[in-house]
Formats: C-alpha cells, structure tokens, sequence
C-alpha cells in the first residue's frame, strides 16, 4: 500500500507506509537463514565487493517484492547475502538516484528494509569529484559530515508522516557518521597500507545527473565541501533515523573542475575508469573493517 500526501505547494510526494517495508523484508527473511548485522550499499563500479562474499544467496532487485530497481550503468542491481572474512553482511549491487526519476522515500527504501532485518551498521561508499584541491585522483576520502543541498530545497527522505517505530520527528544529524567507525576505518587502513591515500573530509550531495559547473564547485569549496557527488546523503540521513551506525567512504574518482581556462570535462566513463584503479584498495579496507565492528 502506498500513501499519496499532498502539500500545500502543490507538489506531492508517495510515502512507503511500515507495511510496505514489513512485507519486503518479511519475504527476504523467509528466503535466507542468513541475518546479517552489517549492510554494504555498493556505489558506481564498487559492486566487486559482494563478489568477495562467500557462501553467497543472491537477489535481483526485480525479484524482491516491492523493491525499486537500478538503471545506472555500474550499478548490476542485485541484493547480495554471504560472509566477508567470516561476517555476515548483505551487500546492495547498486543503489537508487533522485536522478533516475525516483522521490526520496524510494532512494532510500532499501535502508528501512535492512532495518528490519536486524542491520545495525551501515557502510555506505560512493565515487566523487574532488572538490579539495589538495586531494588527488584515485583517493579514498572517509566521509566525516555532508551536506544536503537536496535537503535545502525540501528533498528530505523524511518529509511527510514520520513513523515513531521507525524514528523520532526530528532526528540529530551532528553526528550522522559514527567516530568509532571512522577511528577502526583510518586504523585498518594504516594496517592495509591505505594510509597514505585516505583523506577525511565533507562530502556534498547534488540532485544530479548533471555534473558541476565551474560555478556551482568554486561555491561548493567555499561552502567548505572537499567532494560532491549524487547520492549517499538520504541513505545516511534515513540509516540515522533507524538508529543506524554509519560509515561512509568516497573514492576521488576525478578532480573538479574550478579554472574557466581548463580543457578538463567529468564524465562518467572517467568515473568507471577510476573506479577500477583502486577498487582492489578499497574492497581490501572493507574486507578487513568489517571483521572489527
């Protein structure tokens, strides 16, 4: 069932009612005995991390009841349950994007359903531009804070009817990407010898698909942003609702672009490219994270 609610401004918004998300992970729980803690939603080209997991149970997304489904072109769209390194997790082959022409509440459908499925820890990880002039391509940037541009035009995953066995109205988000989760990250990266490409940073959510202008990314450096990317933040803001732990990790998979003279232009094969390059690093630092939380 779905609730239509209208604002006065006239736009309207489907709010998925507790039901909905009840019946997707009741159907998920009757088709694995697996009950993970730890969920992993995969961001452009980072799906290779389920490909790690053993004793794998895998869901297209087209198959789950009520679950949206991925158009994005390195995103596979499949649900993967298995253990990493001896943990069980389930892994998301691909997430859903404002962009894609879904609202908010769809974007972040997924996270509730984990929920409910007893996840208590969320990592989330994407590809990024480098707004930070001091960061370099191929970076893994641990995210410390965002901010919701979508946010501040009424693009908010929790506008509408708040459900209080979900969470509370007016949930804190000061403190959205958890410490210790960020300590054990920048720990087993030195370990894994990832130290000397982590960065940690803010991490800027635009509605998308479009990329940057020169303008809007020299306003993003001031506005204190050291990457921008098209997803994540309603996830996180969603996951924290839940009461969640989150930890959130961004591949530098390009710089932006801030010079009117530059021949420089981002594009999304850049990104895949990218990707490839360090993906290897990056599956390893979650590999062994994940055994520590």
């Amino acid at each position: 069932m779905w609730l239509l609610q209208a604002f006065p401004m006239k736009s309207c918004i489907i709010i998925c009612l507790y039901e909905d998300y009840k019946e997707t992970a009741d159907w998920i729980l009757a088709q694995t005995n697996q009950r993970p803690k730890v969920a992993i939603i995969c961001g452009s080209g980072l799906g290779g991390l389920a490909d790690l997991l053993e004793d794998k149970t895998v869901f297209p997304y087209e198959s789950i009841p009520r679950f949206p489904t991925s158009t994005v072109q390195g995103h596979a769209g499949k649900l993967v349950f298995g253990k990493l390194q001896g943990r069980e997790c389930v892994c998301m082959q691909g997430r859903f994007h404002f962009y894609e022409g879904y609202d908010m509440h769809t974007v972040t459908y997924p996270v509730r359903v984990f929920s409910l499925l007893g996840v208590e820890t969320l990592i989330v990880t994407n590809a990024a531009g480098g707004v930070n002039e001091a960061y370099s391509v191929a970076d893994i940037m641990l995210i410390k804070d965002h901010i919701n541009m979508p946010g501040f035009a009424g693009q908010n995953p929790l506008c509408g009817h708040n459900d209080e066995r979900f969470g509370v109205r007016f949930p804190c988000m000061s403190d959205a990407y958890d410490r210790r989760l960020r300590d054990l990250a920048k720990q087993t990266a030195a370990e894994q010898g990832c130290g000397s490409f982590l960065q940690e940073g803010v991490y800027c959510m635009l509605a998308g698909p479009t990329y940057e202008t020169i303008a809007e990314c020299r306003f993003l450096q001031t506005l204190g942003a050291d990457a921008v990317g098209m997803s994540t933040v309603p996830e996180v803001v969603v996951a924290r609702h839940c009461g969640l732990r989150v930890l959130g990790l961004s591949l530098i998979t390009n710089k932006v672009v801030t010079d009117y003279d530059s021949e420089e232009k981002a594009n999304h094969e850049e990104v895949l490219q990218t990707t490839k390059r360090r993906a290897r690093d990056l599956q390893r630092l979650v590999r062994h994270l994940v055994t520590k939380i």
